[in-house]
């Protein structure tokens, strides 16, 4: 196969996997907070699973992208696959279990701790491998709209998932998950038969390594950090806003919460694929025209009383997460050499779960004080990122005259 075809080809499947992953996270979110609740788990409970599997992900993140550096991207990424596949079955059969009463709520927590951790270890392959597999076969000048493509397939998945998830939960709760699984399955299949094997590079006898306070991606990771825990607050508690202020069971809270969760990874895609392949700006510069962006939505999240007015806040934080995610990949990406694709995709992937960790235990605490705090919050914490970005680029502009 000419190499032209055989990057087409890669692209394509990359996108497609990633828009499985897209759709299972979202399915996840969607169902959670009502599906913890239906088994007697209150809200810093449920946020205790996420933050455990996502701390999960941050210390692993960083060695399965040094193993794609070694032992190639393509076996890195069916290993998460797969075992994301299996893993979220074992997931699933908790959750069964407890619903069908052979479980109380303390012995289910553990186990769904346990087995979202172990899924956690090896879901922690896709992204640093899909990512370094990309970052291979696109030019640097490229890499921007490499990253973006597989943030809008993301999306796409996202739009997918909150849509079909909506439906199949009228079935049950769990049922979202269990086609997810399905779907995952057909992305690992995928990428087995049809994603190409790379070329060898001369390796490394040890692949590179890359710490976080490197200084020419530190400033990303704290802002990549801050960026996921702010958005990690909202995703754990939406569900448990829309429940309480619309006073929603269980089926209608997972329904709304998808169609909100759609509508915002609608932006997202809209800004990905239109806008920012117009905007020729350096990668950090989109971070710092999100965060205002972001903070109007919190704002809104705050002080909103009724449905229509949290649907809008989701498409406005959609629209900033549209800019910041392939700004952060992005910049990741251009700040190392070409040797450090894989490390800098492990560390980059990994500031998402760091955010991740804290985000749905602060944001779950916050809400057992005051409904509207973890988005005033949320508010702060964006803001202080927001001159972050700004200080960082006047050094940045010192430092070149």
């Amino acid at each position: 196969m000419k190499q032209p075809d055989a990057n087409k080809l890669a692209k394509r499947t990359l996108l497609l996997a990633a828009g499985a992953m897209g759709f299972a996270q979202t399915v996840l979110f969607a169902i959670l907070a009502p599906l913890g609740r239906e088994i007697g788990l209150v809200e810093v409970q449920i946020g205790a699973i996420i933050s455990s599997s996502s701390l999960t992900i941050f210390l692993v993140s960083p060695l399965w992208g040094r193993a794609s550096d070694l032992s190639g991207r393509r076996k890195i990424l069916l290993i998460g696959l797969f075992g994301y596949s299996i893993g979220t079955m074992l997931f699933a059969g908790v959750f069964q279990a407890a619903l069908l009463g052979y479980l109380i709520p303390l012995t289910a927590l553990a186990l769904l701790i346990v087995t979202r951790v172990a899924n956690a270890t090896v879901m922690a392959a896709v992204a640093p491998s899909a990512n370094a597999y990309m970052a291979d076969i696109t030019t640097v000048a490229d890499r921007i709209k490499g990253m973006g493509a597989i943030g809008a397939a993301g999306n796409i998945g996202s739009i997918m998932g909150p849509a079909i998830g909506g439906l199949l939960a009228s079935i049950s709760l769990l049922t979202p998950l269990y086609f997810s699984v399905f779907l995952t399955l057909a992305a690992a299949v995928l990428t087995l038969f049809a994603l190409p094997e790379l070329p060898k590079k001369e390796v490394l006898k040890k692949p590179l390594k890359l710490k976080y306070t490197d200084p020419r991606i530190f400033p990303l990771v704290i802002a990549g950090v801050f960026l996921f825990m702010g958005f990690a607050i909202v995703h754990q508690t939406i569900a448990f806003r829309f429940q309480d202020v619309l006073g929603l069971d269980g089926t209608e809270t997972a329904k709304i919460v998808g169609f909100s969760m759609m509508f915002s990874a609608a932006a997202a895609l809209f800004v990905q694929l239109l806008v920012i392949p117009r905007l020729h700006v350096r990668p950090f510069v989109l971070l710092r025209i999100s965060m205002p962006i972001m903070m109007l939505a919190f704002a809104i999240m705050a002080v909103s009383q009724t449905e229509a007015m949290y649907i809008l806040s989701m498409c406005i934080l959609g629209v900033g997460m549209g800019l910041a995610g392939p700004g952060f990949m992005a910049g990741a990406s251009v700040a190392v050499s070409s040797e450090e694709q894989g490390a800098v995709a492990g560390i980059a992937g990994a500031c998402g779960p760091l955010g991740f960790t804290v985000g749905p235990l602060l944001g779950t605490y916050l809400y057992s004080i005051d409904g509207a705090l973890p988005y005033w919050f949320a508010f702060a914490c964006y803001f202080l990122l927001f001159l972050f970005t700004l200080k960082f680029s006047d050094k940045k502009k010192t430092a070149k005259h």
